[in-house]
């Protein structure tokens, strides 16, 4: 009965320790984000703008310049996607389209990085503020730096692309014209 008690109060000592220890997902998952952040990728867990999914979602992404803002756009896979939505490329439809025509030096790289993309990659997403992919981290470190010189290339590309106009003006002022003081 004594060997009960103390096997028992042992197994109450270790048990926190093996919670402590991480996954094997944990595990895979530390040098891919450490390999994202030293390329200068910002990884956040965030809910993804995909309609049914109210679980955290892996986001990386690749911030534009602050004074050169991009266009706002969506596309997902098909696999999560209505098929009421616009067909962009083979397995990818829009569901937010750009305002303007994306400038031919920045649909190649988009379109040669939604063909090589993994198939847990479900979203990608620009906003003013930066391209955004949303996948579930399937890959290990070597295999996600290889997308990273492409993302780059398309982030630069779209800088300065944005859907609205830098500044605006009041009506009927000139265009370069500079504004009057306020009168205090």
């Amino acid at each position: 009965m004594v060997w009960a008690m103390i096997i028992g109060v042992l197994l109450l000592m270790v048990a926190p320790v093996m919670w402590l220890k991480p996954s094997p997902r944990q595990r895979r998952i530390a040098p891919l984000r450490n390999a994202a952040a030293k390329a200068g990728v910002k990884v956040k867990l965030e809910t993804p703008p995909l309609h049914g999914i109210g679980t955290a979602m892996p986001g990386y992404r690749w911030s534009y310049p602050v004074e050169s803002p991009g266009p706002r756009f969506l596309l997902v896979r098909d696999s999560d996607a209505s098929n009421a939505l616009k067909p962009f490329l083979a397995g990818w439809r829009w569901r937010i389209e750009p305002l303007r025509a994306l400038p031919d030096d920045a649909r190649e790289p988009l379109e040669a990085l939604l063909m090589r993309l993994p198939q847990d990659a479900l979203v990608v997403e620009s906003s003013e503020h930066g391209i955004t992919l949303w996948w579930w981290e399937s890959q290990g470190a070597e295999r996600f730096l290889t997308y990273v010189a492409d993302f780059r290339r398309l982030r630069d590309a779209l800088a300065g692309h944005a859907d609205r106009p830098p500044a605006t003006r009041a009506f009927g002022e000139r265009e370069g014209a500079i504004p009057p003081k306020p009168d205090l």
